[in-house]
């Protein structure tokens, strides 16, 4: 993780939606982003809007189809965050100003970019933030080391040479070590792959689970402590895995069958009603409909989930509170700053196009759901941020413009995004 950066992951009520007219949609002042007055004059910020939550201000930095991730990072090491979206990162805090990582290529919406996720991790401890970029589901993946500055294309160092096979690969420290490993399935198996002392040297897969059959576009990935030994723990849409206590390294993990959906997007293990324990969010159907959180209710057996619906996994009509086909990523954040733990997600516009629909033109929906507690019942009530951007297959949501609030950046077949906190 990017030193400096605060990163926050991974039963309906009645919608409420900061519903604003034509006038809302004009731009917003750049505010703190303007230059103090005798300083030397920086490139403008992008233009920026009104949200449909007013909280939160839209800033657009491109519409074209570059990549479906997108993160925070401080790239030039200059203590300010900035934005990497596919292969241009973006100076902040008025994202005025981009530089190229990789060549770009515009990429048809009716296929598939070659960015799924980026990363961003100083891998070679030089101290400027480098990037790695996981592509389409089965592709190996790569890294690319910052050149400290400039406009020069970054060094691309293919040291993942085997595939990466799920949709919601994962990019956290599992092992207690202080380093974050790539987590995700290949060959059959879920394991991890991690650098050596040289991080341009191919780096080490190593499984964790028997081979269960995973396969390319399996969907759905978690890590956490699910059973509260204090280790990370890992899960998938049908079950979960602790270390086994029978192996001294407690490899390979032992699996307890539980199913979470049919399979999403990232899967928050986070203790959502504060009981102590570890709770489960999901998306209930990638490219269908469907949000959860699972509550853990210690039993005789050990533990057992318990699904409390936030968003329904049917086809909405009209009437629904919440309209969101295709919620391929999720987050957990405390977005209002009451302490607790909201969730994000959105629409993957056109994650799989349809024969002819849906039109281009069509909503892209970004939600934020606020947790709400009343006696030990547990509430999140749908807030409607934008209608015109969704989600890619990553939302990453953390502090961009250090105020303290979290922000979201997202990039996909709509172009790429920052909603930034007021």
């Amino acid at each position: 993780m990017a030193s400096g950066i605060r990163l926050w992951r991974c039963t309906p009520l009645a919608l409420v939606i900061a519903c604003a007219g034509e006038s809302s949609r004009a731009p917003v002042d750049a505010g703190s982003d303007a230059p103090p007055a005798g300083t030397a004059t920086a490139p403008p910020p992008l233009p920026r809007e009104a949200a449909l939550d007013a909280r939160f201000v839209k800033i657009t930095l491109h519409r074209e189809f570059t990549c479906e991730g997108a993160s925070f990072a401080d790239f030039n090491h200059d203590g300010v965050t900035d934005v990497i979206a596919g292969p241009d990162w973006y100076e902040g805090p008025g994202y005025g100003t981009s530089h190229p990582v990789w060549p770009k290529e515009a990429f048809d919406p009716h296929g598939y970019s070659d960015c799924f996720f980026e990363f961003p991790y100083d891998f070679d401890h030089d101290g400027f933030t480098d990037v790695l970029v996981v592509g389409f589901p089965g592709a190996p993946a790569a890294w690319y080391q910052n050149p400290r500055g400039g406009d020069a294309l970054w060094a691309r160092h293919d040291t993942l040479p085997w595939p990466i096979d799920n949709e919601s690969p994962l990019f956290a420290d599992i092992t207690g070590d202080g380093a974050p490993e790539l987590v995700h399935m290949s060959g059959g198996v879920l394991g991890m792959s991690s650098p050596g002392v040289d991080p341009t040297e191919p780096w080490v897969f190593r499984a964790l689970t028997e081979n269960r059959g995973y396969g390319a576009f399996t969907h759905g990935l978690g890590a956490g402590d699910v059973n509260g030994d204090g280790a990370s723990d890992l899960v998938e849409a049908s079950g979960y895995f602790t270390r086994s206590p029978e192996s001294p390294d407690g490899l390979p993990f032992t699996r307890v069958e539980q199913p979470f959906g049919a399979g999403g997007a990232q899967m928050p293990v986070v203790d959502v009603d504060g009981d102590g324990d570890a709770d489960i969010a999901a998306t209930l159907a990638a490219h269908g409909y469907g949000l959860s959180w699972f509550e853990q209710v210690p039993n005789a057996a050990g533990a057992a989930f318990v699904e409390h619906v936030v968003v329904p996994g049917t086809t909405p009509d009209a009437a629904s509170s919440v309209l969101m086909h295709e919620p391929h990523a999720l987050a957990h954040a405390d977005i209002d700053g009451d302490r607790l733990q909201d969730l994000v997600s959105g629409e993957r516009f056109w994650g799989h196009v349809p024969d002819g629909m849906p039109d281009f033109d069509a909503p892209a929906r970004l939600y934020w759901f606020e947790q709400a507690r009343a006696a030990e019942r547990v509430d999140f009530q749908p807030v409607l941020i934008d209608d015109d951007s969704g989600v890619g297959t990553q939302l990453t949501v953390a502090d961009g413009n250090g105020d303290g609030r979290p922000d979201i950046v997202i990039s996909n077949k709509k172009g790429a995004f920052v909603f930034l906190q007021r």
